[in-house]
């Protein structure tokens, strides 16, 4: 049986994969519009993995000292923040910003999420079943969104498409919220 918190944070993960799955490879289509070229799509995702592997392992040094809740509502709060600010992207040093930007709001999420989501499963058995849940679904979720997020931007548009991922990611930060105020 999976307990509350354990339910809130997948739920609230999948919500948030989907928002941000939702861009997936349209990210190198968008870096063109905006006047980049193959070196700025690699340059960008390149960022964005640099900052949040050296701010993953930072954080998850760190967390245990503070309040892993707040650090990882502080991740999902940024990540939908900058979500929303490519619609103001017009430049590939503008993408460059948003992704460093993403980056490390993954990284204030990543490592407390998945210690919250360990510490609140608190039965020795199933753990690999219950791991294989978080991953699967995350992945599932992701595929799904790929394909709405390029039907959203191809019926309509990038704006449209950025306006709908960081809406779903308010989501997911308010349901993510409740595990602030859920003891059990």
């Amino acid at each position: 049986m999976i307990n509350r918190k354990v339910k809130i944070l997948l739920i609230g993960s999948n919500i948030w994969y989907f928002g941000e799955g939702m861009f997936g490879p349209l990210l190198a289509v968008f870096a063109q519009r905006i006047g980049g070229n193959i070196l700025d799509i690699t340059w960008a995702w390149a960022i964005y993995l640099i900052i949040s592997g050296t701010f993953v392992m930072i954080i998850g040094k760190i967390a245990d000292q503070y309040s892993r809740e707040k650090i990882m509502m502080a991740g999902y709060i940024l990540n939908a923040l900058f979500t929303f600010s490519y619609l103001l992207v017009k430049n590939p040093m503008q993408l460059f910003i948003v992704q460093a930007g993403l980056g490390l709001a993954s990284a204030l999420a990543i490592p407390t999420w998945s210690a919250l989501y360990d510490i609140n499963y608190t039965k020795k058995e199933n753990k690999s079943y219950v791991w294989g849940l978080a991953s699967g679904q995350a992945q599932i979720v992701t595929g799904l969104a790929v394909i709405i997020g390029g039907i959203i931007s191809s019926k309509f548009s990038f704006s449209a498409l950025f306006l709908a991922m960081g809406t779903i990611q308010i989501i997911a930060v308010i349901l993510q919220a409740q595990i602030l105020r859920n003891k059990n």
